[in-house]
């Protein structure tokens, strides 16, 4: 699919951040588990913790098929940073598509530089594949200063969870099931408690939390969505979301894709190189394959987006497939690493580690199926 000169121009110059600033922080940062706060603040230099705000609030407003090429550049780099940029970016296309015109006033043009971090908040321990069973409550009082609400409740599997300082929160307005809704949420919030970061498979830079809520009162200005109606905004927002999701698991293939080709040509067995012997070349071949298959069916949907079409089905077949070739096809760089590939010596090991969160995070890969097929039947 081919792009026009101005995505090129991004995408080029993403790639060149990501060669020169991300990839050569993403070993440590895995084995500390250290998030790259120096290359967060580069991010937001080059402009792309602004890619879903709006022009009028200091942002780009980029496109989405330019969202997908700027995840899938900055996934090849690290796939940690790359989850942060995304949850990030959930975060201000809440703000900019729900919040009034004073919270997109207040927040916007800060979070656009990449400070404030944000963060999102839908999953709970007890309701994570189906959010619409959440125990996160709402209470509407009257405060000193007008109406607020009271919030109490626990979220599960938060990125940006430590190192965010706004969160979007999901909630049940006085725990009725019909009344769901989002709020904006700064850190800073009396009541508001930063839980266990979670030690991790892979995604290690990456910090991931729980987040507590007790008795934290939000004025209603803070409301993003009418109550009732924080579902539907959650669902649309992640149909975009799984988009990013496709596009990072395609970086991070391709990531593991080079790293086997370069291997293969250099490394030797029974007097040839293991790019001449066709199991190699076989495995190369099919890697190619799901890649390329993976950066088409992302790019259309994204193209879809772009052309306004409903493209939740397509989203799904995105994020299902893209994240299922992204462990097939670091799985078989591991292989072609042999034991090299077994040790943190190679990046190949991280890459596979990586991988798996891919076909889970923003919907499991059952919950995409599911989505397909309702799209096929329905």
């Amino acid at each position: 699919m081919n792009l026009t000169a101005e995505q090129r121009q991004i995408r080029d110059a993403v790639r060149e951040f990501a060669a020169e600033e991300i990839r050569p922080t993403a070993a440590a940062g895995d084995r500390e588990q250290s998030f790259p706060e120096d290359v967060w603040d580069g991010l937001g230099d080059i402009g792309v913790t602004a890619m879903t705000v709006p022009e009028a609030h200091g942002g780009l407003d980029v496109d989405t098929l330019t969202y997908s090429v700027v995840n899938e550049e900055v996934a090849y780099g690290a796939l940690s940073v790359a989850t942060a940029l995304s949850v990030h970016c959930l975060a201000t296309s809440c703000i900019a598509e729900f919040g009034s015109e004073a919270l997109k006033e207040e927040w916007l043009p800060d979070m656009a530089d990449g400070r404030p971090v944000g963060a999102f908040a839908l999953s709970e321990p007890d309701a994570g594949s189906n959010p619409a069973q959440m125990s996160t409550r709402a209470e509407r009082v009257e405060g000193e200063d007008g109406d607020e609400y009271v919030l109490n409740g626990k979220k599960q599997w938060i990125t940006n969870g430590k190192r965010s300082d706004v969160v979007i929160v999901f909630a049940k307005v006085d725990g009725d099931d019909d009344k769901i809704t989002q709020f904006l949420v700064p850190k800073d919030t009396d009541g508001l408690e930063v839980g266990k970061k979670e030690d991790k498979l892979g995604l290690r830079a990456s910090d991931t939390t729980s987040l507590l809520f007790e008795d934290c009162r939000i004025p209603t200005e803070y409301r993003l969505t009418e109550e009732g109606r924080g579902m539907s905004a959650a669902l649309h927002i992640l149909t975009g979301g799984r988009v990013g999701i496709a596009s990072q698991a395609v970086g991070l293939a391709q990531a593991g894709l080079d790293a086997a080709l370069e291997y293969a040509d250099e490394r030797e067995q029974f007097d040839q190189k293991l790019s001449d012997i066709q199991t190699i070349r076989h495995k190369l071949a099919d890697m190619q394959t799901q890649t390329r298959a993976a950066r088409l069916l992302a790019r259309d949907a994204a193209r879809m987006a772009d052309a306004g079409e409903d493209n939740r089905m397509e989203a799904a077949q995105a994020k299902y497939f893209a994240s299922e070739a992204a462990v097939d096809v670091t799985n078989e760089a591991v292989q072609i690493h042999g034991g090299y590939g077994y040790t943190t010596d190679f990046d190949v090991e991280r890459f596979y580690r990586d991988s798996k969160i891919t076909t889970i995070y923003e919907g499991t890969s059952e919950i995409q199926k599911e989505i397909i097929a309702r799209g096929l039947l329905d």
